[in-house]
């Protein structure tokens, strides 16, 4: 069975989370092109992704274990989300090009929106999204009071 380049993509990024988990580090930076687009939207205590792929920390000071994982864009996006604790909610956005991961957008403890503004992509998983006059959306599912106060942002690809 054949499995669709969407698909592949997201299981990539699932891939990434096993290896940082691990603290498999060589493996991790095997699926990142060595010139990563990277943005980050958060406090700057926040950036444990950053510090963990760089070495300045280990996997057990922040450890990203994703609550959901989809792919939009067509695929070539993959959207990851997670919540450790009250204060700490975040979402990975991951741009997959030939296997490898190209850009990075890290969103912590906001909402984030996804839109894509292309041609509307065929393949483009949805959990608990909505389709509406052809424009697609992936949505943020923080639980409980995280959702609360959390500024939002929308996502473009």
């Amino acid at each position: 069975m054949d499995i669709d380049i969407g698909e592949r993509n997201k299981m990539l990024v699932e891939s990434l989370y096993k290896s940082l988990s691990k603290g498999e580090m060589e493996a991790a930076a095997g699926i990142l092109a060595e010139d990563v687009d990277w943005w980050f939207h958060g406090p700057r205590s926040c950036q444990h992704m950053r510090r963990l792929l760089t070495g300045e920390a280990g996997p057990e000071e922040f450890q990203f274990i994703p609550r959901q994982v989809a792919q939009v864009g067509g695929g070539r996006w993959v959207v990851a989300e997670g919540w450790e604790g009250q204060h700490a909610y975040w979402v990975h956005a991951w741009e997959v090009e030939n296997g490898v991961i190209t850009r990075f957008r890290e969103y912590f403890n906001t909402s984030v929106t996804v839109r894509e503004v292309g041609p509307g992509g065929s393949g483009m998983a949805f959990v608990g999204h909505s389709k509406r006059a052809g424009i697609q959306l992936w949505q943020s599912k923080a639980r409980g009071p995280l959702s609360r106060s959390m500024p939002g942002l929308v996502l473009a690809v």
